[in-house]
């Protein structure tokens, strides 16, 4: 039998081919051991004393799996006059609300499935850093050859695998892995649409000229777009990666393009209308629109922008040491080689992607650590597209048939250097360090959380009418935790001291100290009886995690005037007013 694919396929046989097989099973088991490690040790702490300070390990977990949590603790999803971030971003709580089903509610669970989003997230980068050739080439041949020739897939996935900062933030059941994978599944997606003239004798690819299966990838695409904005509406800022990518497709026509959008652009603003006008509009525009005030613009100016811009890309660091520069480097060899590797559209659209996210971030100037996982993930796999795209050096070999295509048999010394060592160092530093974490965990959080919930039973048995209502920035986690019905301090549509009148908690937990806006919410209602405090965590502004509770007070009592210390943002303010940049260097 002849192969189907005689012309366009170079004669080469590439030399060690069992060698290199085993070389790329070998760098996915050993991706594959250390993706299982994130699973390992799902209730411990957020690593204390690490790189990153980062406040979502107090709070996002619950917040934003919150009406998941209520409506299996409750019976019902929705506060009145509290956070309810689900009014606006109801993908997350969704899909831990089909977990819950299952297993009930637990942060065991919760974290599980953001382990299993990070595993895809794996999937979905060997995929499409596999794709990467047959973007540039536009040739199902050469996929098929980067298959058995290409280790950039393999090492992407090792890098993400073994990245300490991938493992700290994706054991925490927050947004960012999800926005994520939905945008790799995104540019998947699109990669595998049909680019001009295949199949067709026709120029471009427009929608009444493609197969039935181009129709499905089209609608997808649809479907795909919305369900980002719902998970995290910062994916604003990945949508010019996917039109690059999407233009790429058409070959950077203006009018193809625009025909090839028309498809998913319906499919997406029909899917988000329908949310909107069906659900947001008519019953929860309050909370919808509470939750974007917390996007406000932070006041960014010319004197400012430079030092804003300097630590935006500073902090890229968190990503990793060793990784944040090598992607940096390779961004810069593959602009100085734009001819070779720009051309392959997938490099620029993850660079796209990683810039916009970054021009929000400064242009927010709200520099969390984890935010930087959604720049994280395209940088990463960047360094091995890009490296071994100058390791391999193509020239261009003509066949008698016009065609052209890569040969291979040539290897650039210098770069082959640079990416095995940014490998081994790379790697051997992660692997290092993840380690480390898997084999000290604490539980100083569960604990404490678990230590309020025994105190505020132990005293509902005895006081079966004191209401066992926790106030606290951090109660939706000690929900999560323990199952204890909470409402938050800081965040929500009433303000505080209408909220603790309507709702009259029993118990009110913080840390450190009460801040003055607490007090002066709480103080016409309770007075405050300290029971007990709980070290936890490594934070020094929070790392005492104190319960009181609140006995009903007939007289009222004036403020504490003590000066409220200064705490990280986006929780050292009411949602909307943002600290200048010499606040926080305070």
């Amino acid at each position: 039998m002849t192969s189907d694919l005689p012309s366009s396929r170079p004669h080469v046989v590439p030399r060690h081919t069992a060698l290199r097989s085993a070389i790329h099973l070998l760098l996915l088991a050993v991706a594959a051991c250390f993706f299982a490690l994130h699973a390992v040790h799902l209730k411990a702490d957020f690593p204390n004393h690490s790189a990153w300070m980062d406040w979502s390990k107090y709070t996002d977990e619950g917040w934003y799996g919150d009406a998941a949590i209520r409506h299996f603790q409750r019976g019902y999803w929705y506060v009145a006059g509290d956070f309810n971030p689900a009014a606006a971003l109801p993908v997350w709580p969704l899909l831990e609300a089909v977990v819950f089903y299952f297993t009930g509610v637990s942060l065991v669970a919760a974290r599980a499935l953001t382990v299993g989003v990070f595993g895809l997230i794996l999937i979905a980068a060997y995929l499409l850093t596999r794709r990467c050739e047959s973007l540039a080439t536009q040739s199902a041949a050469a996929e098929l050859r980067a298959r058995t020739t290409s280790f950039a897939p393999a090492i992407a996935v090792l890098l993400l695998a073994v990245s300490p900062f991938c493992y700290v933030f994706t054991r925490l059941a927050i947004l960012e892995p999800l926005l994520v994978l939905l945008t790799l599944l995104a540019l998947l997606t699109i990669s595998y649409l049909q680019p001009p003239g295949q199949g067709s004798n026709q120029p471009g690819l427009t929608p009444h000229r493609v197969p039935k299966i181009q129709y499905l990838l089209l609608i997808i695409l649809g479907l795909l777009v919305p369900l980002m904005v719902l998970t995290k509406t910062t994916a604003a800022f990945l949508m010019p990666s996917l039109g690059w990518l999407l233009w790429a497709r058409v070959g950077y026509r203006i009018r193809p393009f625009l025909r090839l959008c028309l498809i998913p652009g319906m499919v997406g603003a029909a899917t988000w209308l329908t949310y909107y006008l069906g659900l947001v509009r008519p019953h929860y525009l309050l909370d919808y629109r509470y939750l974007f005030s917390a996007n406000a613009y932070t006041g960014i100016t010319a004197a400012t922008a430079v030092s804003i811009f300097s630590k935006t890309l500073s902090n890229g660091i968190w990503m990793g040491r060793l990784l944040f520069p090598f992607s940096l480097l390779a961004i810069l060899l593959a602009v100085l080689n734009r001819r070779r590797i720009l051309r392959n559209p997938l490099v620029p659209a993850l660079m796209i992607w990683a810039s916009g996210y970054a021009a929000f971030l400064a242009y927010h100037n709200n520099l969390q650590p984890r935010y930087y996982l959604v720049i994280a993930i395209p940088l990463t796999m960047l360094v091995p597209i890009v490296f071994e795209s100058l390791w391999q050096a193509p020239d261009t070999h003509v066949h008698r048939t016009g065609t052209q295509t890569p040969n291979y048999a040539q290897t650039h010394p210098i770069a082959a250097a640079a990416l095995i060592l940014a490998l081994l160092a790379t790697v051997a530093t992660g692997i290092r360090t993840t380690l480390h974490f898997v084999l000290a965990p604490e539980y100083t959080f569960v604990d404490a959380a678990e230590q309020v919930h025994q105190v505020i039973t132990a005293d509902h048995i005895l006081n079966p009418d004191h209401n066992q209502l926790l106030l606290s920035i951090s109660g939706s986690n000690i929900s999560l935790i323990t199952g204890l019905p909470s409402i938050c301090d800081d965040f929500g549509t009433m303000d505080l001291a209408v909220r603790v009148k309507t709702y009259k908690p029993g118990w009110f937990a913080t840390w450190n100290q009460v801040d003055d806006d607490k007090m002066d919410a709480l103080a016409p209602f309770y007075t405050l009886q300290r029971v007990a405090a709980f070290p936890a965590m490594d934070d020094p502004e929070r790392n005492l995690l104190i319960l009181y509770r609140l006995e009903p007070s007939t007289t009222p009592t004036a403020p504490s005037g003590r000066r409220r210390k200064p705490i990280p943002k986006p929780l050292q303010t009411r949602i909307g007013q943002q600290p200048s940049e010499t606040q926080l260097q305070h």
